[in-house]
């Protein structure tokens, strides 16, 4: 399987302050990954930076690929789709007028994505016509990942999908990241401060602190570390 997402030591600011340290990982084509951490560690900045919304040093490829010095239009369009934790929905729009947004750059496949966000989401096929600020958190971030998937991306970011939400819907949502790569070959990175969610659907694990990756590996080996479990998982 070849490299599909590579970041090579990436360093990232905000001004002056560097928010990510030296930070290197590589994701293959179809795989899940998910970035662990507090609050703070940097894991936004992280999926930020991919999308081109921080100042960086270092290099961040897709496919071989540089997306340094790109736009993030030019990121979308290139293959990118992005599911921030802060929903960044247009509250007094439709369901179906927020999904419209993602499709600008992949308006060509607007009935093929959204028939596909339909079929992994009914609730917002029910639903297309009212209000994202009358939704549940639950439907808002169901309607967050339908808009990232509106642009055909090959490479889908989801920042926080976990956030707030109670334990079935985590779980609904673990299922249909789990049926885009399945069905999809979507190639699928997350951030989570919820590490045992996180074990349940990525495959490896890379553990950032203060802005730097701190622990990478298996998630399946990671369950047994003591080091892990005792940070992360409160044993």
């Amino acid at each position: 399987m070849m490299t599909f997402l590579k970041i090579d030591r990436l360093s990232a600011f905000y001004g002056k302050a560097r928010a990510l340290h030296d930070i290197s990982l590589s994701v293959k084509q179809g795989e899940i990954i998910a970035i662990v951490g507090a609050n703070g560690a940097g894991k936004s900045t992280l999926l930020d930076s991919i999308m081109g919304l921080t100042k960086t040093e270092g290099d961040i490829s897709l496919e071989g690929k540089s997306l340094i010095g790109k736009t993030t239009p030019e990121i979308v369009q290139s293959g990118v789709g992005y599911a921030p934790e802060r929903f960044n929905l247009f509250p007094y729009m439709s369901v179906y007028n927020n999904l419209m947004v993602g499709a600008f750059t992949a308006r060509e496949d607007i009935k093929r994505n959204l028939a596909i966000v339909e079929k992994l989401f009914p609730r917002l096929k029910e639903r297309t016509n009212q209000e994202t600020h009358t939704q549940s958190g639950g439907e808002r971030q169901m309607v967050s990942l339908g808009r990232a998937l509106m642009s055909s991306p090959r490479l889908l970011l989801v920042d926080e999908p976990t956030i707030g939400l109670a334990p079935k819907i985590c779980l609904e949502i673990a299922v249909v990241l789990k049926r885009l790569r399945d069905e999809f070959n979507t190639t699928i990175v997350i951030t989570e401060q919820n590490a045992n969610f996180a074990m349940t659907l990525a495959e490896r694990l890379y553990v950032l602190e203060s802005g730097s990756i701190k622990i990478e590996g298996l998630a399946k080996d990671l369950k047994n570390d003591p080091q892990l479990t005792e940070a992360y998982f409160g044993h």
